[in-house]
């Protein structure tokens, strides 16, 4: 792209009418916030005028979680890959951007709060001429850590809601901690879509969507695979499928500490039971029915009104996630998908939920791109001002903002290649340890 001429800031960025690009950043911190990042940036902007850009300019965060290249492909989010950065060289960027008379008009920050707290501070002193907008919101479900979350997310100019009980959430705890709700924009998940589910003659497809953190024991995840397996072997004309998220080495959003594909070791599955990877839409694209325990592949799956089932064999509990499926409809066991019962989703939920599937959604995005657009034509943009500040949380802002050391100021370091070869022993340390040292230590302290 050619240098973007530069305009005092008192001419109005309007996109509807502006021959000039909106040219949006996508910063993420996994693979599955990449992907509501690119997708979010896309629905949200306006995109349809004259000259904006097409793809966002993306970001990954150097860390634990970084995603590899296979995983960024699976998400099929964006034909570009993103850039991997540390959260200082992602603000020096956006400065040299400016720099270049080729800011950045929009900022999606697909982070967890914390991290969108930093950032926030660390953009806010950038003393740039004119900042980007700034959004963000969840990736999914919204199932803890709900005032801590949004209280560390409270300064973006737009705060992303998916869904009416969601946004009706949001505002309720801005307000009620006496902090502005008005960047509470109710939206939807962006990557729901694909065609409504159609039986086909011969096809019994069940999909057990997996999460890497649910449920979160050893013997919890066993015992989900086992009864699977169990599944696959008293419905033999059915294929059972286990859609995995990562392989083995690889990060998502958290941490997996029991992974399905060491489990099943100790297993011997039928020829029906595969395990499976890829683009969790055109995994749905096979499906008959979706079991989960409380993954967004749910949500996905309700939209194009395939069968879904959430187990309730581990409990209907918080830290399970599933309590959200709580008047749903939804809520079911194994013993009773054994015996070929479906159950029927409510409509009132899902419609609450924001997946009820018909012309509803191509409109749900409608809020969220006027309230950037009023944002980019404003003349200047309000400094952005935080709940947590040094006055409101002296005990717990500090900390925050040391672990993530955004000094923008230091000189950058050259990424050579050795460096790319230490940090992917370390990267690999630090799994090896998380996935093999550290449940052992565990084990052992509990002797």
């Amino acid at each position: 792209m050619g240098r973007r001429p530069e305009c005092p800031s008192s001419v109005l960025d309007v996109p509807a009418s502006s021959s000039e690009a909106v040219r949006v950043a996508v910063l993420a911190d996994s693979d599955t916030r990449w992907k509501w990042g690119a997708l979010t940036a896309r629905r949200i902007t306006p995109a349809d005028a004259p000259g904006s850009e097409k793809e966002p300019t993306g970001f990954v965060l150097r860390g634990r979680a970084t995603p590899t290249a296979r995983q960024l492909a699976e998400t099929g989010a964006s034909e570009a890959a993103p850039r991997e950065v540390t959260g200082a060289e992602f603000l020096r960027e956006v400065k040299d951007a400016e720099a270049r008379g080729e800011r950045y008009d929009v900022v999606v920050l697909a982070l967890v709060g914390g991290t969108v707290r930093a950032v926030l501070q660390g953009l806010a002193d950038l003393g740039l001429a004119r900042r980007p907008v700034v959004v963000t919101g969840y990736v999914g479900v919204v199932y803890e850590k709900l005032a801590d979350g949004l209280l560390l997310r409270h300064g973006a100019d737009v705060v992303l809601a998916n869904s009416r009980h969601d946004a009706d959430r949001f505002r309720a705890v801005y307000e009620g901690v006496g902090a502005g709700a008005e960047s509470v924009v109710e939206a939807a998940l962006p990557f729901l879509g694909g065609a409504p589910h159609r039986p086909e003659e011969g096809r019994d497809t069940l999909v057990f969507a997996a999460q890497p953190s649910v449920p979160v024991t050893r013997a919890e995840r066993a015992y989900v695979l086992e009864r699977l397996v169990r599944h696959a072997r008293l419905h033999p004309g059915r294929e059972v499928l286990l859609k995995l998220r990562s392989k083995p080495g690889e990060h998502t959003t958290h941490l997996e500490e029991h992974p399905y594909q060491k489990l099943v070791r100790d297993l011997d599955p039928p020829a029906n039971f595969r395990l499976v990877y890829g683009h969790m839409g055109e995994v749905l694209d096979r499906t008959d029915l979706l079991v989960t325990v409380s993954s967004t592949a749910a949500l996905e799956s309700l939209h194009r009104r395939i069968p879904t089932a959430v187990l309730t064999d581990c409990g209907v509990r918080e830290v399970n996630g599933n309590h959200h499926f709580i008047g749903s409809g939804l809520l079911t066991s194994f013993d009773r998908l054994d015996r070929g019962e479906v159950p029927v989703p409510d409509e009132e939920w899902l419609d609450r939920q924001g997946v009820a599937a018909g012309g509803s959604y191509d409109s749900a995005f409608d809020a969220a791109r006027d309230r950037v657009a009023q944002l980019l034509a404003l003349p200047s943009l309000p400094p952005i001002s935080p709940y947590y500040t040094a006055e409101t949380a002296p005990g717990y802002l500090p900390g925050i903002l040391a672990r993530h050391r955004l000094d923008v100021t230091a000189p950058p370091v050259r990424d050579s290649g050795l460096r790319r070869i230490v940090r992917e022993a370390a990267r690999g340390a630090y799994r090896h340890g998380v996935q093999r040292v550290a449940p052992v230590v565990r084990r052992l302290g509990e002797l």
